[in-house]
């Protein structure tokens, strides 16, 4: 196993490069310098003065992807490509390209906290309901609740989260006043204000979720060691938890490890409708002000999660199943 991890690493570490990369040059043919130093300074009528200010301030004024040597020397000017990329690496990720200039390191810390209260009750009860709700759908198979659970999970399925989250916002807020619309408190107050969006979210993705587990389980069911625990005489409900749940959780584990980088970056489309000031809502806001800093730095860290977060059920595949090996 250290040899895959060693591999794994090292292929995780190209990765990143390549993202980096690839970020870096996306955004850059979209924007120059010149054009974030207006778009953040603001105003119709910027000068040539202000705007080299703004990118000596931000460290814009180097050469973006290749050396320029100077006159009369051999020393080579260090470029922004490389300055920056390897401030990322050291996780240094500097200050933003707003004219407030925040620590995004300090952002980083502070919202990803806040991104944890929503994330983790969605994460744990997404797995615990939809495993729950797929195996009572398989318990009472080719019955009449089979049938309209399945209806139910497609029904779920095909609505948007954004229509959950306004009939939501609507029906609990707006109707019934039992939550709050929108808004964050810090502390205990906080469990008003993530309840409606940990179960919004939920429901949007319950019917994929159970619907997908469904047809593990049923998969499994047919096989020859179901038909020997059965002959064994043990009942459904030892069948389905001791035998079957367990010989599927390894798409399960895949299923829900694939959403495991959101809940360390936080849902964009979740915080930005609840007003929670999060990693989604960071996210959301540098886009909308082309700052190119914090998108970069959470193109990192979110290429860095889903990387470990691969290695985590790569390791994982191999404590639910013993024929499993990484080689």
């Amino acid at each position: 196993m250290l040899n895959y991890m060693i591999r794994r690493l090292g292929y995780g570490l190209l990765i990143l490069i390549g993202v980096n990369l690839f970020t870096f040059f996306l955004f850059f043919s979209v924007n120059t310098p010149d054009d974030m130093a207006r778009l953040n300074i603001g105003g119709k009528r910027v000068t040539q003065e202000q705007i080299e200010k703004w990118k000596v301030e931000r460290g814009y004024d180097k050469p973006l992807y290749w050396n320029e040597s100077k006159q009369g020397s051999d020393k080579l000017t260090q470029t922004i490509l490389w300055e920056r990329s390897v401030s990322l690496m050291m996780l240094d990720f500097g200050r933003s390209d707003a004219r407030q200039a925040v620590d995004i390191g300090h952002e980083v810390k502070t919202r990803m906290g806040v991104s944890l209260q929503l994330a983790l009750p969605i994460f744990i009860l997404q797995v615990i309901v939809s495993t729950s709700f797929a195996l009572m759908l398989v318990f009472f198979r080719n019955s009449r609740i089979d049938f309209w659970g399945v209806v139910l999970c497609v029904l779920m399925l095909s609505i948007s989260s954004l229509f959950y989250i306004i009939v939501g916002q609507y029906f609990f807020s707006r109707l019934l006043k039992l939550v709050p619309i929108n808004g964050y408190a810090a502390g205990l107050d906080a469990v008003k204000f993530l309840i409606l969006p940990v179960l919004l979210s939920l429901l949007s993705r319950l019917g994929g979720e159970a619907r997908l587990y469904r047809a593990m389980f049923l998969e499994e069911i047919g096989k020859d060691y179901v038909r020997t625990a059965r002959a064994k005489g043990l009942s459904e409900q030892i069948v389905l938890f001791r035998h079957v749940l367990r010989n599927a959780l390894i798409p399960i584990i895949t299923s829900a490890g694939s959403y495991l980088p959101y809940v360390f970056m936080g849902s964009l489309v979740f915080e930005s409708f609840f007003g929670i000031p999060g990693l989604g809502a960071f996210v959301i806001e540098a886009i909308t002000g082309q700052d190119f800093a914090i998108v970069r730095t959470m193109v990192f860290l979110g290429a860095v999660l889903y990387i470990a977060t691969n290695a985590l059920i790569d390791i994982a595949y191999t404590w639910v199943d013993p024929r499993v090996r990484l080689a």
